[in-house]
């Protein structure tokens, strides 16, 4: 059985990776700034962002659902329950967190348009309390999904420097050992 993810996942996980991490920068950093064109520019880059990011999920979803991930080494059954319940979470968050951002778009009243060229229909109509229970929702499922990928980054060191196997190696080709 191989014991690495395949390129493809590979490049998949990491270009999520960077654009989530710079997509959630650009949303932490532009939510309190003054209303300005700068910050409505920041909201549309943000918006483009999250919705290439939402279409590149949906492939990487797609492909992990028909490349089976390696087989995780030995360890506790509590341990490899939390790992596959962590994966399982960050998929969630990874598919929750851009329709929430959608959803709120659609029932604030700004049409999310994709590149400032294609026009995505409104998920739900404008509605100002369901506008801000997701402005809510939106910004709880970044913090869980920071604290989420917080802890895959502490489960892959410890697996790297701990527990001293391979984990780490399959998403970072660089540490495979010839």
């Amino acid at each position: 059985m191989n014991q690495h993810y395949t390129r493809t996942a590979v490049v998949l996980h990491w270009l999520v990776a960077v654009g989530l991490c710079g997509t959630f920068a650009l949303g932490f950093y532009m939510h309190d700034l003054p209303l300005s064109p700068s910050k409505l520019q920041f909201y549309s880059w943000h918006k483009w962002a999250g919705v290439s990011l939402f279409m590149l999920v949906l492939v990487r979803l797609a492909w992990r659902l028909s490349h089976p991930a390696p087989r995780l080494p030995d360890m506790h059954p509590a341990m490899h329950f939390l790992a596959h319940a962590a994966h399982v979470l960050l998929y969630v968050l990874m598919v929750a967190i851009p329709l929430s951002g959608w959803l709120m778009s659609s029932a604030q009243g700004f049409q999310v348009v994709w590149f400032g060229i294609v026009p995505l229909p409104d998920l739900v109509d404008k509605n100002a309390a369901l506008g801000g229970f997701l402005k809510d929702a939106h910004g709880i499922l970044n913090y869980m999904f920071l604290a989420a990928v917080i802890a895959h980054i502490g489960a892959a060191l410890k697996h790297h420097f701990i527990d001293h196997d391979a984990v780490l190696a399959r998403m970072v080709p660089a540490l495979r050992k010839s």
